[in-house]
């Protein structure tokens, strides 16, 4: 799992941005650094729309220091859009149907008491413009979200 200090592990996904596009992290990073890496396990799941919604709420905060938010799940880019159209979402979401992602990053986790494998634990990842991680938020418990003025801190410290 990457910490603070480690290159990020670049990817290649789908974007689910009212269309599908595709996004590769090294690609963007010039652009749009920093950037924020909110992994979450589910859409359409209480906390997770409570998580992404929250981003949301706080997206000046990000957009004040340039920073670019970028939620990410093993859904497919049809839901994520659909997801991003029910709750009013204006960011990006990366779909990482194959979970490559959440393999690089090593957040990948089962639910077994539930019956659902292979979801992203909730993390977060803020990488800079040189593709260095410099902070780095992973939960074992999907109930709990990040301290979001944790993150905000996290991107103006670099911005």
């Amino acid at each position: 799992m990457p910490s603070a200090g480690d290159t990020a592990p670049d990817f290649t996904v789908p974007l689910a941005n009212g269309d599908v596009d595709s996004f590769t992290l090294s690609e963007r990073l010039a652009d749009e650094a920093p950037i924020v890496l909110a992994f979450f396990p589910g859409a359409f799941t209480s906390v997770c729309t409570a998580e992404m919604c929250t981003f949301e709420d706080r997206l000046s905060a990000f957009e004040d220091v340039d920073a670019t938010v970028y939620g990410v799940s093993v859904d497919s880019p049809f839901a994520l859009n659909e997801f991003r159209e029910q709750n009013g979402l204006s960011f990006g979401l990366l779909s990482d149907f194959e979970k490559e992602v959440v393999d690089a990053y090593d957040v990948r986790m089962d639910f077994a008491d539930l019956g659902v494998h292979d979801v992203a634990k909730r993390s977060v990842f803020v990488i800079d413009a040189d593709g260095e991680v410099t902070y780095a938020w992973v939960s074992d418990d999907p109930g709990v979200e990040p301290e979001y003025a944790e993150v905000e801190d996290a991107v103006a410290d670099i911005a």
